[in-house]
Formats: structure tokens, sequence, C-alpha cells
């Protein structure tokens, strides 16, 4: 889409975690970049409160994103001193439904004496398969915990949640943090639902993480307009350094002037058996994006430039 927006001068809001390694004048980037999400997920496995994993499973659907982060993932091992002999890399497609082999090994690797712990990027509906299986071979949580990077709220909408109990996942927000902000957040948006009928919603509400990050994105834009006293692309841009907003999930977030990414906390939450999350970890405060991950030998040397020259 990069060249769309770029071509015809216009501004992308992009609200969904994502693999780095790119910046673009024309784009907000309100989801995370892998230092607001994978990285941090990992060094919370590797901690005494995460289980002190000594071994992992990188496990993902095969497209870029899995890909790029894993890639970074397992130069960030490395640099903890996890050698590969102590990683299992594993890709299945859009839309796999059959995890029966991939838990086999899985359960096989945990059993070679090494605290093992999974790391997922796995997308779409290929997660009620891959859960599922995990509680067929009797793989708990507190045997090889399973930390989940596409897994939310509405994945959980009208799936058993009990047999994922106890598993992760790393988001920037969940709906069960407690402050008056993501009260009236959840209040207002449960509201609109039932108004307006929105299939799933009506009946039962839920927020998410991206949604946060759309809710941050259109009103820092408005914010921006504001200031600007025009929709100019140009102008707004201007406008949209250092922005900052009250977000739901209890932080003031700052869009960097430079980077065009937001400032954002990181929340490790459990799987509840409601389908909501209970949170076990988070940052003392927001962290600034990393576009360019220092993990990749290429990006040595790189720096977050004003993109807007």
């Amino acid at each position: 889409m990069l060249p769309v927006f770029e071509e015809s001068n216009s501004l992308l809001f992009y609200p969904v975690q994502y693999e780095g390694e790119e910046l673009s004048k024309n784009v907000f980037y309100t989801g995370a970049a892998p230092n607001q999400q994978a990285i941090p997920a990992v060094e919370y496995l590797m901690s005494k409160d995460g289980g002190s994993a000594k071994r992992f499973v990188l496990l993902g659907t095969d497209y870029v994103y899995p890909r790029t982060t894993n890639k970074i993932l397992r130069s960030f091992l490395h640099s903890k001193g996890i050698t590969d002999a102590d990683i299992i890399e594993e890709y299945t497609p859009f839309g796999h439904s059959d995890y029966q082999s991939i838990i086999a090994k899985i359960k096989k690797f945990a059993s070679e004496g090494k605290k093992t712990a999974v790391v997922s990027t796995i997308n779409g509906d290929s997660n009620v398969p891959f859960y599922k299986e995990l509680g067929n071979q009797g793989l708990k949580a507190t045997d090889v915990p399973v930390v989940a990077f596409s897994v939310g709220e509405e994945e959980l909408r009208g799936v058993d949640a009990k047999p994922l109990v106890g598993h992760l996942a790393a988001w920037n927000y969940f709906m069960s943090i407690k402050n008056p902000t993501n009260t009236e957040f959840v209040k207002k948006w449960s509201a609109y639902a039932k108004a307006k009928g929105i299939a799933g919603h009506k009946d039962k509400p839920l927020t998410n993480d991206p949604m946060e990050a759309t809710y941050i994105g259109i009103n820092m834009w408005a914010q921006a307009v504001t200031k600007a006293k025009s929709t100019d692309t140009n102008k707004v841009i201007a406008a949209m350094a250092g922005q900052t907003f009250k977000a739901p999930g209890g932080f003031t977030s700052t869009m960097d002037a430079k980077n065009h990414h937001l400032h954002k906390p990181v929340f490790i939450g459990e799987v509840k058996a409601d389908g909501q999350f209970n949170v076990v970890w988070k940052t003392p405060g927001p962290v600034k994006a990393q576009p360019w991950s220092p993990f990749i030998p290429e990006n040595k040397g790189k720096k977050d430039e004003p993109v807007t020259k």
C-alpha cells in the first residue's frame, strides 16, 4: 500500500502490530513495533516470573510479519546465549488446521530437559485448532506456556477458553485494564455497538488492542487538524509531531516526531476462562518504538530520521 499513499500524498494510520523495518512520512504507525510487543514478551518468558524458559518454539503463519519477527527474535535469543539447538522455527499456511505433528514435535522438544516456551505468530482461524490440539495432547500452560501476538479478546469470542487458561498474549492494551479512561472507552463503545446493532458486539461488546490504537490515531488526527486549521496532508503531518492522547491503556501516548510511531506501554496478559485477560506484567511506562530493529545486523548505524524530508 505504501506506493499508493506516497504517490497520492495521503495519510495511513496503521493500528495493528507489525514487523518494523520501514518508515514512511505518509504513515502513522499506531500499532506495536517488535520492541513494543515481541521482545518484551520473550524477555518475560526468560524471566523467573515468566517461567525461566531456555528453549523456544517460534511458530507462525507463513507470511512476512511472522518471518521477520522471528528473524529478529532468533537474533535476540542469540544475544542472550540461546543457541540454534534450543530454537525450533515452524510455519504453517493460512487456514492450517492439522497441528497434530507440530504439537507432538513441541512436546518432544520440551521433554528434553530444558524449560520450553512457544512464541506464536499464528494468525486467524488456525489458532482454534492449534490451542485445541495443545489440550488434546495434554500440554498445559504450566508445562509449555504459549505467548501469542495475534490472539486477543475478539479472537477468543465464541471459543471455549478453558483449555487456553494460563496461556499468554502480549499487547499494548487489554479490555480488562482498570482505570477511568478505559471504563469510559468500553462504556462508549458498548453503547454505540448496541445502538447500531453491530454483529457480535450488540450482545457482547468487546474492545481490543487494534481498537484502542485506532481510537488513539483518529483522536490524534483530529487534534492535528485542529492545530493545523487544515486537512492538508503536509500541514497535518507537521502538526502530528509530538501529539499526546490519554489512552485507555492507562498511559498518555505520544506520537514520535521523527519516526511516526506511538510510544506505547506493553502488557502481558494471561487468558481467563471468560475470554478476558489478567495482566501479569507491564512496563513501567510507554516504550519508544524501534522501527529498525538493532537485532538485525543490516540495520547497524540506521537511525530514526525525520521522515518528512
